[in-house]
């Protein structure tokens, strides 16, 4: 197979998650949120593969017609943001006032931070959240925490998209690398088994995905502290 047949194919597998998109705000309008995230799931496990095999055939050389990068940023703006916002607010999670003030901020924030040319660091992670709210939604659906704590991690996350804290990037960011691409897996598998098992409250898979989620969520904030205090560290006494 030519190279420039292969970089097409990656073309074309990035596109298959506005197929799994669709899919998954199908089941969200039907209310069957376990269905939804599954095919959530699928996407994000697209979107990991699809990025190293870009690389890997140099789609911007070999298949130029197509703009990978615009192309992934329309898909991940549906299956990151805009379907679990409309899950968000369809569900029971979050009554009233509380699911539209929320899905404003969410979309809002969101369509800000995708046009942001200066979310990547230049050690290929994100500066600020990277907008990866079916995550977050995921993990609110299997704990079912209380509205005002919800409204709170929200405000916190959607603040975090603009300030200067590193959220790194499991496939493409080195550093810890050999351990934060296991933990995306297992963040992978916990998220498909909870949501097979309809988020069952006493599933293990719950405890699994919070921890995942709370590593991924925090490491990039550990690795800007880390080199900080290991530099003061060699620093002789005065």
């Amino acid at each position: 197979m030519k190279l420039q047949t292969r970089a097409l194919f990656v073309h074309l597998l990035t596109a298959t998650g506005a197929v799994f998109a669709m899919l998954a705000l199908l089941a969200a309008a039907q209310g069957q949120w376990s269905i939804m995230f599954l095919w959530l799931v699928v996407a994000f496990a697209v979107d990991g593969i699809d990025g190293p095999l870009a690389r890997k055939y140099d789609v911007k050389l070999n298949s130029p017609r197509f703009d990978g990068v615009l192309l992934d940023l329309i898909i991940d703006y549906l299956t990151y943001v805009f379907i679990p916002a409309f899950a968000l607010f369809q569900s029971d999670l979050l009554p009233g006032w509380t699911g539209w003030v929320t899905i404003f901020v969410i979309t809002f924030a969101s369509a800000l931070y995708f046009a942001d040319s200066k979310m990547k660091t230049e050690d290929n992670s994100f500066q600020g959240f990277p907008g990866c709210w079916n995550m977050l939604v995921l993990v609110l659906f299997a704990v079912k925490p209380a509205v005002p704590l919800i409204l709170v991690l929200v405000a916190l996350v959607a603040t975090a998209m603009f300030l200067p804290i590193k959220f790194i990037h499991p496939v493409r960011t080195a550093r810890w690398r050999a351990l934060s691409l296991p933990i995306a897996f297992a963040w992978v598998f916990f998220a498909a088994w909870a949501a097979w098992g309809d988020f069952h409250p006493e599933s293990w898979a719950t405890w699994g995905l919070v921890a995942t989620s709370v590593y991924l969520l925090v490491v990039g904030a550990l690795q800007q502290i880390v080199p900080v205090r290991a530099a003061a560290k060699a620093e002789p006494a005065e």
